[in-house]
């Protein structure tokens, strides 16, 4: 009974929205401090730099913080970021939207891009 619970318990944890059941928000902290913090904000209401401040970017419209500059590419996605989606866009960002400005070769391997997405994700 006890497995069958645990089971049930990962399986509304996986399709809960809310990313991959196994991100770390903790390992995507210390990622995105190490690789994106050079060029991105994280702090609410905070300026943005060369990237635009992430502080709230899940469940935001993509290319539509205010007083940023954004691609034509990125303006024109019109979907809201999700977990999901920023893991896609950190592990190939010209082939999920080609023609965006940011000069990225992406998260490789493992598990990184869903870890720094869960983290985005804690910035609400």
């Amino acid at each position: 009974m006890r497995r069958l619970t645990l089971f049930a318990l990962s399986i509304a944890f996986a399709s809960s929205g809310t990313g991959s059941a196994f991100a770390d928000a903790a390992a995507g902290k210390a990622l995105f401090s190490a690789q994106c913090a050079v060029c991105h904000s994280i702090g609410k209401g905070g300026a943005s730099t060369v990237g635009p401040n992430l502080y709230g970017v899940v469940g935001r419209k993509a290319g539509s913080l205010a007083g940023f500059s954004y691609s034509p590419a990125m303006k024109a996605v019109g979907y809201a970021w999700t977990t999901d989606k920023i893991a896609a866009y950190l592990k190939a960002p010209t082939a999920v939207i080609p023609g965006n400005r940011m000069p990225f070769a992406g998260l490789k391997g493992g598990q990184k891009a869903e870890d720094v997405a869960e983290y985005l994700a804690t910035l609400k």
